[in-house]
């Protein structure tokens, strides 16, 4: 916190006790003020500390809660704060209520706006102060290498400059606020599978990655938000990088370290990041979160086994004050105070972050088809139907787990059905729901299943001996109680009636349905809980020989597994109906993504394309809605009229999407990912690791070859054409860019707003490397967010810096400036170029 002070900016560390700050000067008990060095007060804030409260700094002692997800003990009597941690990137996470729901962070990167990226990042830090933490866990800077990721939704897209200058953004409002921001995850930490590994040997994930895609791809965001952001702690990842483990990874920690300076503190990921004592403390890792008896059987590296190691002289004294001396240092320049005690209970909500939150939902739709001008709704759409469950109060606004804020019956958000019907004045709104929806499925009756071998109701259920016991057979079983051994049930079930027939299976670890021995559902690695479902033609009266396969693997949570049904229904035929009669058909489509587990497939879950295909056979004039975590395949794309991409946006998203859907917002909100047009495009068309060992879980690797050529650079240097290309995004208005010229090492140019709507728009500059770069086709290089009311111009100016024409020199391990033939591409996405300038560097 910075304060007057007999006319000094005064710097302090402080300490809360009740409702009064006391403030503490690092050596004397008073005001520290700037005319005393930083870097003295803090030596002699370390020479005074016992040995004791040093490790204090370094271990979180096991402490992890709703609360503080991740802790360290101050030192009252030095005036050195607390710690208390807690997640994001969306908000205040770890199941703390009163909170706002804010977009997702892939919303955000589709705004292309800094500016608000940056408030995003200041109201964050607002409301973890509020709830009395000092350090929030964000932002995701790493590249969504695949749209499959299970994190897609919390990153900033696939683009390396993009997710720089967001997350600066995010960094620096976080961070005004004396709240610390723990950019993440450091490095290469791109998928979900096997991250953490298999029990019990959780052998993580090895990215086997080359230098050069490291230093242009998955390294420059987290160099851009230490050096523009500043910001003052890092958190290492879960994987291993070409061999070794993150957190002690002396090429990867020695480029933070000793290339770009960084003197705040590393702090490991929860639970399963810190994998070493010694190894650790010798690449750079400061901190080991949450410390204290690992309930994984991991040791607690950095409590008995770090005294120990003081003692063997494997780690000296003088190491332990450089990692106290990087924490320390991160509190002092932001300046922040102790942890509060409890105030979990804090309503930290204010309309003015509402207001933000909705914001940047409006602003981060993107607007993809809009044939005929089918959007905004017109005066002669007298007759809406909204379809779909993800209209009403099942909107997927959020996720479960990780840095994201659960749904609060407290504080319900609006639903796009309630918001549309608020501005529908005399239109008359009709919902169908078209299908039951991509959640859990109402429960399969026990009494519906037969024991396939014996009379009897029930499942047969086989539990296995893991090769060191005889399997174990159960019959007559009525639940589905999991156990740390993988379980199959099988049963019999005679359908009641013919038809389609829907089934979910949900749960943590890994789990399939199988009917007949057709497969139905299956998701696999799961951490924490998903589900997933699939669908079979039954016949009635005819027996079906159902089994359910479960195997524990990741799961880290209390072992369950729900198995659901829904026999053939009329919903769907009900919302043909409806789109039939009306003049205009809304369908809401969603997915279920979360961290935990990456995505099988990029096709919406459940019975949703089915549905959107029949609404639009059934009615030409037919829009979808899609709160997605990301990229999906839309294999009814040209049989709509229109497609709005809205993610997952938080509280605002009911409100958001109707205000573009009757036009009072103008659509600006542009691709931070491109959306293939089918399976077969893109890096991979699916996250996998190939074990290279004879005992399953040990040595996965999973291989970078694309290099360089991520997201847009895969597309362009395979001339794949995409569904969406990557910065695409439509409007309800024209814009024109013209005049453009290079001088000086800038580009000029003029953009104006020709349309009859006022509106926002993102102008992109590329640029095309000379062929003997061995560069991709094009790489963003600057981007500006503009508004312009009807016929408004505005003159923008790019200037052009050595950095942008710069490649890796894997051979002599350093970056070089390419000579040759250069290309300048300004346009409103990757694929729509406007204008060319060439020049040559010499």
């Amino acid at each position: 916190m910075i304060k007057k002070f007999m006319g000094q900016r005064c710097f302090w560390f402080g300490h809360i006790m009740a409702t009064a700050v006391v403030v503490l000067d690092l050596v004397h008990g008073g005001m520290a003020c700037a005319d005393t060095p930083s870097v003295s007060r803090i030596e002699q804030i370390i020479s005074r500390m016992t040995l004791s409260e040093k490790l204090g700094l370094l271990d979180g002692g096991g402490r992890s809660d709703a609360r503080c997800v991740g802790y360290t003990r101050g030192v009252k009597r030095l005036g050195v704060p607390a710690l208390c941690m807690g997640d994001g990137p969306a908000g205040v996470g770890n199941g703390l209520t009163s909170v706002t729901i804010f977009p997702a962070p892939i919303s955000v990167a589709a705004t292309w706006d800094t500016a608000l990226a940056k408030q995003y990042g200041e109201a964050q830090a607002e409301e973890q102060k509020g709830k009395g933490r000092n350090v929030a866990l964000l932002p995701t800077v790493n590249i969504l290498r695949t749209p499959l990721w299970g994190r897609a939704a919390e990153t900033l897209g696939e683009d390396p400059f993009l997710s720089s200058m967001l997350g600066t953004a995010i960094v620096e409002g976080v961070q005004s606020r004396h709240v610390i921001a723990m950019p993440k995850h450091f490095a290469a930490n791109n998928q979900e599978t096997d991250r953490f590994g298999d029990a019990p040997a959780w052998s993580a994930v090895d990215a086997i990655v080359s230098e050069r895609a490291l230093r242009e791809i998955y390294l420059p965001a987290f160099e851009a938000v230490v050096h523009a952001g500043h910001a003052q702690s890092i958190m290492c990842a879960y994987n291993r990088i070409n061999g070794k483990y993150a957190c002690d990874n002396t090429y990867l920690l020695g480029i933070l370290r000793n290339e770009w300076k960084f003197d705040g503190f590393v702090t490991s990921d929860w639970l399963f990041a810190g994998r070493s004592t010694v190894a650790s403390i010798k690449a750079g890792q400061d901190q080991l979160m949450p410390g204290g008896i690992n309930p994984y059987g991991l040791p607690d590296y950095y409590g008995p086994p770090l005294v120990q190691a003081l003692k063997n002289h494997q780690v000296s004294t003088a190491e332990i004050d450089g990692m106290v001396r990087h924490v320390l240092n991160g509190m002092y320049r932001v300046g922040v105070t102790d942890a509060m005690g409890d105030q979990s209970g804090a309503n930290v909500r204010t309309p003015a972050h509402s207001a933000l939150a909705e914001q940047i939902a409006a602003d981060g739709i993107v607007l993809l088809r809009n044939q005929h001008h089918v959007l905004p709704l017109s005066r002669h759409d007298r007759r809406i139907a909204i379809i779909g469950p993800d209209a009403t109060t099942e909107q997927k606004i959020t996720e479960p787990y990780g840095g994201f804020v659960p749904e609060d019956s407290a504080h319900p958000a609006l639903s796009p059905l309630q918001a549309i019907r608020a501005l529908a004045g005399k239109r008359e709104v009709i919902y169908a729901a078209g299908t039951e929806g991509v959640r859990s499925l109402p429960s399969l009756p026990a009494s519906l299943i037969k024991d396939p071998d014996a009379q009897g109701d029930g499942w047969k259920v086989t539990v296995s001996g893991n090769g060191t016991h005889a399997d174990v057979v159960q019959r007559h079983v009525t639940d589905m109680s999991v156990t740390r051994r993988p379980q199959r049930w099988d049963g019999i079930l005679i359908a009641p009636e013919n038809g389609t027939y829907r089934f979910s299976i949900a749960g943590g670890g890994q789990a399939a349905i199988t009917i007949d021995g057709q497969a139905v559902a299956a998701y696999r690695k799961e951490e924490f809980n998903t589900v997933a479902q699939g669908s079979i033609k039954l016949v009635k009266g005819q027996s079906a020989h159902i089994s359910v396969f479960y195997d524990p693997l990741t799961a880290i949570l209390p072992l369950k597994l729900t198995l659901g049904w829904a026999p053939p229904s009329a919903l769907r035929a009900q919302a043909v109906a409806a789109a039939r009669k009306a003049d205009i058909a809304v369908v809401f489509v969603n997915d279920e993504v979360s961290e935990g587990a990456d995505r099988t497939t990029l096709d919406l879950p459940g019975d949703q394309n089915e549905l959107v295909t029949a609404v639009a056979a059934a009615n030409p004039r037919t829009v979808v809605v899609m709160n997605t975590a990301g990229a999906v395949l839309m294999p009814w794309r040209d049989k709509v009229s229109g497609i709005l991409e809205a993610w997952y946006a938080g509280e605002g998203n009911g409100e958001a999407i109707a205000n573009v859907l009757f036009g009072l917002v103008n659509p600006s909100g542009r691709l931070p990912e491109t959306f293939p047009a089918d399976a077969t495009q893109g890096v991979a068309a699916n996250i996998s690791t190939v074990s290279t060992a004879e005992s399953p879980g040990e040595n996965l690797k999973v291989h970078y070859d694309e290099g360089i050529l991520v997201g847009y650079r895969y597309y362009d240097a395979h001339s794949q054409r995409s569904a969406y290309p990557f910065g695409y995004g439509l409007s309800y208005t024209n814009f024109n860019i013209s005049n453009v010229r290079m001088e000086n090492n800038t580009v000029f140019f003029k953009v104006k707003n020709e349309g009859k709507q006022d509106g926002k728009t993102v102008v992109q500059m590329y640029v095309s490397f000379p062929k003997a770069a061995y560069e991709a086709p094009q790489q963003l290089k600057a981007f500006q967010k503009i508004s312009l009311k009807v016929g408004e111009s505005k003159d923008v100016i790019f200037p052009l810096s050595p950095e942008m024409f710069k490649t890796w020199d894997d051979k002599y391990h350093k970056w070089k400036v390419v000579v040759g033939e250069f290309k300048i591409y300004i346009g409103f996405s990757s694929r729509d170029h406007l204008f060319e300038k060439r020049f040559s560097i010499k």
